[in-house]
């Protein structure tokens, strides 16, 4: 397990890290391959933090830290475009406008940020809502989202706000949840698209990545391929965290490989 697909720098709102502070990690690391995935959530409704991306500036610096490390370490651009359904227009054309400059993505990662303007990072979300009542709706939405847009090449932590549940039981129970989580996997299985699984779940302190093990099986009991590893890490020391036990969990839910991606294609890769 040497590749960490969602990665987070400076570059994104919500990292302070450098660049070249994670690349010299995952060297550190043995890892053999980095894509990063910075941010960009456009219309994010928190004044505090910009989810705006600075593609120029970073697709500039990840082509000087392949160069200065390829002997070490290969480096690949990506996103993580936090999508509503109202977007799907904007980011569409987004794509296809920083391609045409030439800074073409390697790999696009989607993702569920919001759910109706409000992130479940954020203690207000909890206010008016139930637990069930808030997973239910994240769901909700996050099938919204993947009719309203599919530019992405796997969607990102598929149960994520489970993260930031304030009080109760922290993890997510696909039983609890079956209709609509199949719903989602099946509409990703017809599109073409993959799921990751992200080990930021642990460092949030879960028992399980993100998705749980169960959604991750019934994924691949769907006829599920594409399942790229990554560690949300927004910091050097969480670069390629708990891959071990990531692996484990692909290995139990019946994959025999998991994914990277260059130029938008998936390349399948033994574990």
């Amino acid at each position: 397990m040497t590749a960490d697909y969602h990665l987070h720098s400076s570059f994104s709102g919500d990292s302070e890290a450098p660049s070249e502070g994670m690349v010299r990690s995952g060297i550190s690391r043995g890892l053999s391959l980095l894509c990063f995935t910075e941010h960009y959530d456009p219309d994010y409704p928190y004044p505090e933090i910009s989810m705006e991306l600075n593609v120029p500036a970073y697709f500039s610096e990840i082509r000087k830290l392949e160069k200065q490390y390829r002997e070490q370490i290969e480096i690949r651009f990506g996103a993580e475009l936090g999508i509503q359904p109202h977007l799907g227009d904007l980011l569409h054309s987004w794509i296809r406008q920083h391609s045409e400059k030439g800074c073409a993505f390697d790999f696009l990662i989607g993702s569920t940020h919001l759910v109706d303007r409000l992130d479940p990072y954020y203690p207000d979300f909890w206010t008016s809502r139930s637990q069930e009542e808030a997973i239910r709706r994240f769901l909700d939405i996050t099938l919204e989202n993947i009719r309203a847009f599919d530019g992405f090449d796997v969607y990102g932590h598929l149960d994520y706000i489970v993260r930031y549940v304030p009080e109760g039981e922290r993890r997510f129970s696909y039983s609890s949840y079956a209709e609509q989580t199949d719903a989602i996997l099946r509409l990703l299985i017809q599109k073409g698209k993959g799921i990751e699984i992200n080990t930021g779940g642990f460092k949030a302190g879960l028992s399980q990545p993100n998705p749980c093990r169960d959604v991750i099986r019934r994924y691949r009991e769907l006829g599920g391929e594409i399942i790229t590893m990554g560690s949300d890490a927004h910091t050097p020391e969480y670069v390629g965290y708990r891959f071990e036990d990531a692996k484990e969990v692909l290995r139990s839910c019946g994959f025999r490989y998991f994914t990277v991606f260059r130029e938008r294609k998936p390349e399948f890769i033994p574990l």
